[in-house]
């Protein structure tokens, strides 16, 4: 896909495959309510993010992917943000001549939208066009981004938001999340989806 529509960010890393331990504790922190998995989750993730560190811009700004605000209150806390801030803290140790600033609140979510791990590409990306906006211009022009999320599937949420920053003036964008789903497992529930329609 990325070689037919070559994505808008620079590169996407990723700690693990979607599966295992690690989904089961990102199942915990996201609907379970379970805070205290998110710092051993942090330093996975700032495993993943320490790959790019050699070849990255020595000052990025750091941007969790926003939730819309009516998930947020039911929630609680933005899952990704509380990784991010985590691996950050993490990263500014172990590279202290690194500048990770962080910014989460330069990119909102405008628009609620489903629950998107079950649905389809094309579906995601009818979902997520213009779901994304740029809070203040001011602080995103000229910068280099590195957006965090939990989990990577099909890299729609990525694109938008990379998009969407690049537009407000980003100079780039680099992806770090925890997880990515393989492909195997995203067929796997489009074939599922696809029976519940059929059934």
């Amino acid at each position: 896909m990325c070689r037919l529509a070559p994505p808008p960010f620079v590169c996407a890393v990723a700690w693990s495959a979607y599966e295992g331990e690690v989904r089961q504790m990102l199942h915990l922190l996201k609907f379970e309510g379970v805070r205290s998995v998110a710092g051993p989750l942090a330093k996975f993730l700032a495993g993943a993010i320490a790959q790019i560190e050699p070849g990255a811009p020595r000052e990025m700004t750091v941007i969790a992917v926003p939730m819309h605000s009516g998930r947020l209150r039911q929630r609680g806390y933005n899952h990704s943000r509380l990784l991010a801030e985590g691996a950050v803290r993490i990263l500014r140790k172990q590279y202290p001549t690194w500048r990770l600033t962080e910014g989460h609140d330069l990119l909102s979510r405008q628009r609620a939208t489903e629950i998107l791990f079950p649905l389809t590409p094309a579906s995601r990306r009818k979902m997520l066009q213009g779901a994304f906006r740029c809070a203040g211009k001011e602080g995103i022009k000229g910068k280099a981004v590195l957006l965090i999320d939990d989990i990577m599937t099909t890299g729609t949420t990525a694109r938008e938001c990379s998009k969407t920053l690049l537009r407000a003036g980003a100079k780039s964008v680099h992806v770090a999340t925890l997880a990515r789903a393989q492909r195997e497992t995203i067929a796997r529930w489009n074939a599922n989806e696809l029976k519940q329609h059929v059934n």
